[in-house]
């Protein structure tokens, strides 16, 4: 473990870092850019499974597992495809001692494999909407890496699903979106921008791609999860065909959508404090810990045999708990916990059992109470909401502190080089937005949802505008 966390005020990337080997959450693999998911930082990554894997089967999303190796000349058949990944890609130009006759690819997605056996799921409209993901790893040679946030290899969901019409893939589109919105929101307590990404932006090959948005506390934005609508590109590329209700042959419409290990990153940087881990009740695994406490040998067999008790009561409350048998110091157990992040640690030592009470400390706020026995249990779940929307508060104000609109270039200029989110008419114009981050390093986040059209001119160029966007500079 780290032995001193840098202070945030200090230098927020070595924090970051400091943050999860304190918690002992991950660390770099012998293989460059690649990392290895240490329990703790495995058992959140379950947990986002665990319920978005429900969310998704309750809308009727199937689960399935497409091979790691693709054909390279499955990327080539969608231009704009091929052309944003080359740069990523890992191939595989030898097995068995000998060159392939066509080198694989490494996954960097899965549409390409996925649409190839989809043109054999698919024949007749009764075979749609055909609605698929699959839990994955994924390879995307990057040349600058960071733990969870940006690394060579890293876990993701990705649904794909065909659709018979348009409306009916660009509405289940923004449905996942929306399944993302309330994920990071409600289990993570992040508060998100859902929108839209500019032409330049969007996923390559799709027709639009939505996006969610949070803002980390260093005021950088952090794309959550996508959602694209694919339009027929990939079904023509891939012959995904259905005999419609006449009898005539179309194209299906598509949609891709995913989120990966880079949200616990996000989850870190949202919620993180000087002193380690911040987690939400809702995405942790423990969201209680009991440390029994006893300075004599003969204080150990009441302490923790009153210490399971509680275990009991607080799981039959409905509360993910755990007790702390380990041997060492209570100091040293107290702070081990708080740099893991747990929501709740409760003490319970031989004055705290002859009192009837236990000390119960809150990780968010530092806070500590004593609760008697007989209420600690529910005291305790009804805790965890009040953590919960704490921190999303919390979160929202930070976010909400640090918008600002610009109307002209200099407010604008000023605002990005505080850490800002700026919201900002925009031309439409490609090669403005390009300018615009040439000379800030800003890129366009989203183009909101909540943003209603308006009249206006690009605080780039003047040019006239009919909408703001969100600009911001980015992980």
């Amino acid at each position: 473990m780290a032995k001193r966390i840098t202070l945030r005020s200090e230098d927020y990337s070595q924090w970051y870092l400091d943050v999860i080997a304190a918690a002992d959450m991950a660390e770099h693999s012998p293989v460059k850019g690649c990392m290895v998911i240490k329990p703790h930082g495995y058992a959140i990554w379950e947990m986002m499974q665990k319920i978005l894997d429900l969310k998704f089967k309750e809308i009727g999303v199937e689960n399935a597992y497409f091979p790691l190796l693709i054909p390279q000349s499955f990327l080539s058949r969608e231009a704009e495809h091929v052309e944003g990944f080359a740069p990523e890609v890992a191939t595989v130009t030898h097995a068995g001692g000998k060159k392939l006759e066509e080198p694989l690819v490494i996954r960097p997605t899965s549409e390409t494999i996925i649409y190839e056996v989809f043109s054999n799921w698919i024949h007749s409209y009764r075979d749609l909407p055909l609605l698929i993901n699959q839990w994955a790893n994924v390879v995307r040679w990057e040349m600058r890496t960071r733990l969870f946030l940006r690394t060579t290899e890293f876990l993701w969901q990705e649904g794909h699903t065909a659709h018979a019409t348009h409306d009916d893939a660009d509405a289940f589109a923004r449905k996942m979106l929306d399944v993302y919105v309330d994920f990071a929101e409600n289990t993570l307590a992040v508060p998100v921008i859902p929108g839209q990404k500019s032409d330049s932006e969007r996923f390559a090959g799709a027709l639009r791609t939505y996006c969610i948005e949070a803002m980390m506390q260093d005021g950088k934005a952090l794309q959550f999860g996508t959602s694209h609508n694919l339009g027929q590109n990939f079904a023509e590329a891939f012959k995904v065909k259905f005999s419609d209700e006449n009898n005539v042959e179309q194209f299906v419409w598509q949609t891709s959508w995913g989120v990966s290990t880079r949200m616990i990153g996000g989850l870190i940087m949202t919620h993180s404090d000087d002193q380690g881990l911040v987690l939400p009740p809702r995405i942790a695994a423990v969201q209680a810990v009991i440390i029994p406490l006893w300075f004599k040998d003969e204080e150990k067999a009441t302490v923790i045999e009153k210490a399971q008790s509680l275990l009991a009561e607080l799981t039959a409350a409905g509360v993910r708990a755990k007790v702390d048998l380990r041997d060492g110091r209570p100091g040293e157990k107290l702070f081990h916990w708080e740099k893991k992040g747990i929501p709740v640690r409760i003490e319970i030592g031989p004055k705290d059992i002859a009192a009837g009470e236990v000390v119960v400390a809150r990780r968010d706020t530092s806070e500590k109470q004593r609760m008697a026995f007989v209420d600690v249990a529910t005291q305790v779940a009804g805790l965890m909401e009040t953590i919960q929307q704490n921190l999303f508060d919390r979160a929202a104000k930070h976010r909400a502190d640090n918008t600002v609109v610009a109307t002209n270039w200099d407010d604008f200029v000023a605002a990005i080089e505080a850490g800002k989110f700026v919201l900002a008419h925009w031309s439409g114009d490609a090669l403005d937005e390009k300018k615009i981050k040439t000379e800030t390093n800003a890129t366009i986040r989203c183009i909101p949802f909540s943003e209603a059209p308006s009249e206006g001119t690009c605080v780039f160029s003047s040019k006239p505008s009919t909408q703001r966007v969100i600009f911001a500079r980015n992980y």
